[in-house]
């Protein structure tokens, strides 16, 4: 749906709404996009656009995202993955095989390092950056905590070794830092205090605004018990595992980009990234990015709130702007309570709310506050945000403004960013087949509607295989 992001004086009009009540109520209006927006992006010219693309490579993606957007494949797949066949060695080994040179090969920057460095080369070939992601996540004691971080580690120090400006961001999840039981206890301990200020957490660092007026406080529905002793300590060696992972990206400059989580447990993820940011984001250059889901009605909201906060105590932020990629267990789980989903009620208010919290991001980035990667799928979404950058004379290159698509999609929208000027990276998770495989699954199950409807890439992939096929152009 066409939507024009926020004008100047719209923000001005939320900025004030805002700094007397905040409120996601706040209804702002939204425009039709200016004809320039349909002009800055150019999807029309295939043979511009995968001019970079190996005609293998454009076979392999167009079959690939072909299944990928096959209901019953993808209902039939995740059925023998969550399946007991799983357990018999040899058919798990002839499973594994396939999911390899199939999804993992399409979405995956492949299983080592090593793989995912020459997957960075490659696409920085071809004019894009990569964002390395170690995918291990949700882990249960600090024994693999302690095992993931070396991993991070290991993934931020490699960096240095691929090209210069070839890698965006290193990726972490909280959940592969911190007991994902710890994390659940401290979101719950966080949700009760903003119900009742009075309420006590001695454990607690400086950080920013984590809640608003309509953040979902149904998980916490009775007063919780504080942290023992033992998950006091255990949430300190969290905090030590994060701070060397931000120590050695300010030390490497590389920046490190948080991922946002379930509901139940974003309240703890927000914790430890902001108060990690505060620490670590200095001189105007912000080194740790938290992420805002735009399909939770309390999003704007809550971005609204932090980047203020920030500025006021001179804390550069960085944000990752995405819609969200956790709908059906979200809607499931406030079903399962009695509870009205925290994410909005259509798709066209999940499209509005995104543009209407770009347009503010890129406003603060404008006025010299500010970073954001606008992590978006939606063409509209991606050219009103590259029209409003221009109208607000954000020059190219600005370091501050990122685009960033999964790796294997929306390849005819990175490629279009790349084109008009702008910063574009892939998000590249990488790992051992098996490790990888929950992201795997969390692409099949949340991105089902995306690649059955948005089918541009296979049309301009598939036209531009015809064109090479009749200009015999085999050798690309």
């Amino acid at each position: 749906m066409d939507r024009r992001l926020l004008p100047a004086t719209t923000l001005r009009l939320f900025n004030r709404r805002f700094n007397s009540t905040v409120s996601t109520a706040t209804v702002l209006q939204t425009l039709k996009p200016e004809p320039a927006a349909l002009t800055i992006v150019n999807l029309d010219d295939h043979r511009k656009l995968f001019a970079s693309v190996s005609t293998s490579k454009l076979l392999r993606s167009s079959i690939n995202l072909g299944l990928a957007s096959n209901e019953t494949f993808v209902d039939f797949g995740m059925w023998v993955m969550n399946s007991r066949l799983m357990e018999t060695s040899l058919v798990r080994d002839v499973i594994l095989k396939t999911v390899k040179h199939t999804m993992f090969e399409q979405f995956c920057a492949g299983e080592t390092t090593e793989e995912a460095g020459e997957c960075v080369r490659k696409i920085h070939d071809a004019g894009l950056r990569g964002m390395l992601v170690y995918a291990v996540e949700h882990t249960g004691d600090n024994t693999g905590c302690d095992r993931n971080l070396e991993g991070f580690l290991r993934c931020v120090e490699f960096s240095k070794s691929l090209p210069p400006s070839s890698v965006s961001f290193l990726i972490a999840k909280i959940t592969a830092i911190c007991p994902i039981g710890l994390l659940r206890r401290v979101s719950d301990l966080l949700r009760w205090q903003y119900k009742d200020p009075s309420f006590n957490l001695p454990w607690k660092l400086h950080t920013l605004p984590i809640f608003s007026t309509s953040s979902p406080l149904y998980h916490t529905l009775q007063k919780p018990p504080p942290l023992t002793p033992e998950e006091e300590l255990d949430l300190e060696l969290a905090h030590r595992r994060l701070q060397k992972l931000c120590q050695k990206c300010v030390q490497e400059s590389v920046p490190l980009l948080i991922d946002a989580e379930y509901t139940s447990l974003q309240p703890a993820i927000d914790y430890f990234t902001y108060s990690s940011a505060i620490k670590h984001n200095q001189d105007g250059n912000p080194i740790v990015y938290g992420t805002v889901q735009a399909y939770l009605k309390d999003a704007k909201a809550r971005l609204f709130m932090a980047s203020k906060a920030a500025e006021k105590l001179g804390v550069p932020m960085g944000f990752k702007l995405v819609r969200g990629a956790y709908m059906s267990s979200e809607t499931e789980s406030a079903s399962s309570l009695g509870y009205d989903s925290p994410i909005h009620n259509s798709i066209d208010e999940t499209h509005a709310c995104y543009n209407d919290c770009a347009g503010f991001l890129l406003e603060r980035i404008a006025n010299g506050n500010d970073a954001v990667v606008f992590a978006t799928h939606n063409i509209d979404s991606g050219k009103l945000a590259a029209c409003r950058a221009r109208n607000l004379g954000i020059q190219k290159g600005n370091r501050r403004l990122e685009f960033a698509q999964l790796y294997g999609m929306s390849e005819a929208l990175s490629f279009g960013l790349r084109n008009a000027g702008f910063q574009v990276s892939k998000y590249l998770p990488y790992g051992p087949v098996d490790m990888v495989m929950p992201y795997l699954l969390r692409r099949a199950e949340e991105n089902r509607g995306l690649l059955s409807t948005s089918n541009i890439d296979r049309v301009l992939m598939w036209k531009e295989l015809k064109r090479r096929i009749k200009s015999l152009e085999f050798g690309k």
